[in-house]
């Protein structure tokens, strides 16, 4: 079964110009999650380690990376990618001024690395047109 994106077409105001005629744009429709039991039968079904094996390194794994991360770590997963903390703040005038309350927002950051570039080559499925027709198209016909 070939796997496509599936994405409707909604309006969008610039927020900059309100008055303005809206824009259509390309949203995602997401088909559900992954969990980490169903992540683990998959891997299951392409080697040789068992459901059970797997599931315990994934979680595992997840709580390495809530360690590393909280002691400001960058957390590299090879061609995956790599995750790292960011923080929001207040600003203050001096650095003497500033102190850890002026720390408003924690965000891991995400950066895909080449193993993630594969997902280029996509196809794509319109949803919810008014004609309810399906539109295929590979993102190398809508890049221009």
């Amino acid at each position: 079964m070939a796997r496509t994106v599936k994405y409707s077409v909604i309006p969008r105001i610039n927020p900059r110009d309100r008055e303005s005629e809206p824009k259509y744009y390309a949203q995602v429709k997401t088909s559900g999650d992954v969990s980490i039991r169903e992540i683990a039968e998959r891997i299951q079904q392409s080697c040789t380690v068992t459901k059970a094996d797997v599931h315990a390194v994934l979680v595992a794994l997840e709580d390495v990376i809530i360690d590393a991360l909280k002691g400001g770590e960058i957390v590299r997963l090879g061609d995956l990618g790599s995750l790292r903390i960011s923080l929001s703040c207040k600003g203050a005038s001096t650095e003497q001024e500033f102190n850890t309350s002026l720390i408003t927002r924690v965000r891991i950051l995400f950066h895909p690395g080449i193993g993630l570039g594969g997902i280029t080559d996509l196809s794509y499925t319109k949803l919810g047109s008014s004609t309810d027709t399906t539109e295929s198209e590979t993102e190398n016909e809508t890049a221009a």
